[in-house]
């Protein structure tokens, strides 16, 4: 695995609070930090940025070479207990555990108080990995989230070939349906484009407003005009979502 991290100016007497970011399909952990212009914002702020990559790659890495939406590039932050996936495929762990341990022991970043964003293939992560941990992630956000997998052909070729034919299986990993059964108390930033062209059949967020409504959960889902599912998008609106998630690690400092 590789991953891409940023340290802001002064980060070794400061609070050491990061941010991770998931990136979507096909990208790796270069992607976010050569578009997303996110670098300034954090520097700023005094967050540090870690951008895991989103799949294991290498040597004996199972793939679909004839598939751009499985397999390398596309590890969907699940773990996978299907073979051959189940061997390296385990995004959810890595994550949500395995890394931030990593960078924990490495820089003295706080146990236990991070913040998660991502984008569509990452931001299905992102929600994710905040609904099924509330206690660890202070915030979450998304920019044009896979919102209900297991109901779009993306989500359900990938839970398919890496969880099995269980349904009951995708919805661990479903952030309406986690996000339906239980609150996620501090609330939840989404970005979407009305020009993406993946929003009516593969991101769904009307599904994730009915999800919150349901359990309660304040979500901010702001839509903007003449936006796409591209980098450009992430770029425009970026720096909200670093503010808010400094915001709310500085705000979770002081509860604690």
């Amino acid at each position: 695995m590789s991953f891409s991290i940023f340290f802001p100016p002064d980060w070794e007497s400061g609070s050491r609070h990061a941010l991770y970011w998931l990136s979507g399909l096909t990208c790796t952990d270069e992607n976010f930090v050569l578009k997303a212009g996110a670098q300034r914002y954090a520097a700023e702020q005094g967050l540090i940025l870690v951008a895991p990559d989103t799949s294991p790659r290498g040597p004996g890495v199972a793939d679909a070479a004839d598939r751009w939406d499985l397999g390398i590039g596309a590890g969907f932050y699940v773990d996978a207990t299907r073979e051959p996936w189940s061997v390296h495929y385990r995004m959810y762990s890595y994550v949500t555990d395995e890394l931030p341990v990593l960078l924990e022991q490495a820089f003295g970043i706080p146990a236990g108080c991070r913040a998660v964003a991502g984008h569509s293939m990452g931001g299905h992560g992102a929600l994710v990995c905040a609904a099924r941990n509330p206690d660890i992630y202070a915030s979450a956000s998304a920019f044009a989230p896979i919102c209900a997998p297991s109901r779009c052909p993306w989500g359900r070729a990938a839970f398919a070939a890496y969880l099995g034919d269980d349904v009951d299986a995708w919805l661990g990993y479903d952030a309406a349906e986690l996000l339906a059964a239980s609150r996620y108390a501090p609330g939840l930033l989404v970005d979407q484009g009305e020009e993406d062209e993946f929003l009516a059949d593969q991101l769904l967020p009307a599904f994730l407003e009915q999800a919150c409504a349901a359990s309660g959960t304040k979500l901010t889902l702001r839509r903007h005009a003449g936006y796409d599912h591209s980098y450009y998008f992430i770029a425009s609106f970026i720096g909200d979502h670093v503010r808010h998630h400094a915001a709310a690690l500085r705000a979770h400092s002081l509860a604690v």
